[in-house]
């Protein structure tokens, strides 16, 4: 199985568990690799025969924008759901970050594996 993946999508978002989280928007950073057999594109030459890593990162963007989740792991989720049900894509990779959730820490994330490859 080979891999197309798409690094650093940063999103908007309502996200958090505390109260002024829930008031201010964040940006998270998405990282997705993504499961697939990529040998038809090559052979073809042509964005029909793949994933369309374009198509993908716009509606992860903005599902992830109106989700409104509480917890990263919810979101982890929801996003390796997304891409493994609207796309056909059946092993997928996903790590969501948020910036300066700790004090003293760049980021906090976390990262989930779904499917088989």
């Amino acid at each position: 199985m080979d891999t197309i993946y798409l690094k650093d999508l940063r999103v908007t978002a309502i996200i958090g568990i505390w109260e002024w989280e829930r008031r201010l928007p964040q940006v998270i950073s998405i990282d997705l690799e993504m499961g697939v057999d990529i040998r038809e594109a090559a052979k073809r030459d042509h964005i029909d025969a793949t994933l369309n890593y374009k198509t993908v990162a716009k509606r992860v963007a903005a599902d992830v924008g109106a989700a409104g989740c509480q917890l990263i792991e919810t979101l982890a989720e929801r996003i390796a759901t997304l891409v493994m049900t609207e796309f056909g894509v059946p092993w997928i990779r996903v790590t969501v970050r948020k910036p300066f959730a700790v004090r003293g820490s760049r980021e906090v994330g976390v990262s989930i594996e779904r499917g088989a490859r």
